[in-house]
């Protein structure tokens, strides 16, 4: 088998493999030998068959075999000879075949680029804090309290005020034509709460229980019901009630109704709480710092077979979101030609990034147990308690997911590793800061 490197530029490569005559035709004869051990032939027990009945009918099927054998163990030579890491299966191009005389193929990949890891020591990256404040305490109790409001009937004859409840009945049509879903009975609506299409909680302002109004209000333009979206429709409106929202008192009856012995528990739990989504968003802020680092420290160039994959998964989402009016307006006030260009650097960067940290990973020799994915999972049913059995049917009976998982919790110790390594400080910020986030850098 001779082996010669025909192209070798970047990450590409490719060779090409000349096999003698004589060698793929003692590799067909070894084929048909181990046949002749097993077959039969009218008139002859099997492994009795004379060899050159066996060849006449079987030569064209071990030909088949050995070329399958030779091509296979010539792009395994290949990658053995030149200690080659292939991003993908190599590609494989039956050049000449023809009786009698050599075969030649060719065999093209990608490979995975050389990284020199450095020392971490030389990395600085800074750790944004935030302090839980008595302020940012009261207004968790005040959402707490929100929730858990009650309203009453306001017995007095009054007019409607913005932060009242107008019980109401409903009618909507279009060109005098009722639409599907435009009817409700006894519907409580805040005025104020912008629940409803925009202009129609106004007009109920200043009314009277008995008052039906005629209200007339339009559609958005990219309202989800595309045959209503635009048009204008006029809800016939009945004030049936006036309701007052009454709001749960802050003492220590509250409290132990939300499970806490007295007010001063209950403060102390919502700081810890506080404290903690404090602590995983700055968890956050310092791993994209320490992202922007290694980018900034490391230069290589990575394989455009896995650029082309993240790139292709990043544009399948912006579809989407385009497809849904869910685009943000910085993306909205860009050209798609300037949208697809920043794509593509993000996608260069996150191969990057992932060969880099697959490097150091196994240079450290990281692993993932059992015992880390048990911990995830228990870490996500605890963020979400009310899907929590969901959460773990889900992982059981997903392997799939347990593999994105694994992915993912070996990335978070490979960083985490990382942080061992490298110069943190610390540095005070605002929540507003804490919580600024550069969505793209992520």
């Amino acid at each position: 088998m001779n082996i010669k490197e025909t192209k070798s530029e970047g990450l590409s490569r490719e060779y090409s493999v000349v096999v003698s005559a004589d060698e793929f035709n003692a590799e067909t004869t070894k084929k048909l030998k181990e046949i002749a051990k097993t077959v039969s032939i009218a008139g002859f027990r099997a492994g009795k068959v004379p060899f050159s009945m066996v060849e006449k009918k079987y030569k064209a099927n071990a030909m088949s075999e050995a070329l399958d054998d030779i091509l296979r163990d010539g792009t395994n030579e290949v990658i053995s000879k030149n200690n080659l890491r292939p991003v993908f299966t190599p590609d494989v191009d039956l050049k000449s075949f023809e009786n009698g005389k050599d075969i030649e193929f060719s065999v093209s990949m990608e490979v995975m680029p050389s990284i020199e890891l450095k020392d971490f020591n030389g990395i600085k990256v800074e750790k944004l804090v935030a302090e839980v404040s008595a302020e940012e305490i009261e207004k968790a109790l005040g959402y707490m309290s929100e929730s858990r409001r009650d309203s009453e009937k306001v017995e007095e004859d009054r007019e409607t005020q913005k932060g009242d409840i107008a019980v109401i009945d409903f009618v909507g049509s279009v060109d005098g034509v009722e639409f599907e879903g435009g009817k409700g009975e006894a519907y409580p609506l805040e005025l104020g709460s912008n629940s409803f299409i925009p202009g129609y909680e106004d007009q109920l302002i200043g009314k009277k229980v008995g008052d039906v109004v005629d209200v007339k209000a339009t559609f958005p333009e990219n309202y989800h019901a595309k045959d209503l979206a635009g048009k204008e429709a006029l809800f016939v409106t009945t004030i049936k009630e006036i309701r007052v929202i009454k709001k749960a008192e802050i003492n220590d009856d509250f409290a132990k109704s939300m499970g806490e012995e007295n007010l001063d528990k209950l403060k102390e739990t919502i700081k810890s709480r506080i404290a903690r989504d404090y602590d995983n968003a700055s968890k956050m802020k310092l791993k994209r710092a320490l992202l922007d680092a290694l980018d900034k420290a490391y230069s290589f160039e990575v394989p455009n077979k896995l650029v082309d994959m993240e790139y292709d998964s990043i544009i399948k989402q912006y579809e989407v979101a385009k497809q849904n009016n869910q685009l943000d307006e910085e993306e909205k006030s860009k050209k798609e030609e300037d949208l697809l260009k920043e794509y593509k650097e993000i996608a260069v960067r996150r191969v990057k990034l992932g060969l880099l940290l697959a490097e150091v990973g196994n240079e450290a020799k990281v692993q993932v147990n059992q015992e880390d994915i048990n911990k995830a999972i228990m870490m996500e049913a605890q963020n979400y308690p009310m899907q929590a059995k969901a959460i773990f049917d889900y992982y059981l009976k997903n392997k799939e997911a347990i593999e994105r998982l694994r992915t993912s919790v070996y990335e978070e110790k490979v960083i985490d590793y990382v942080l061992s390594k490298v110069e943190t400080t610390e540095k005070t910020v605002s929540v507003e800061e804490l919580y600024n986030f550069d969505e793209k850098a992520a």
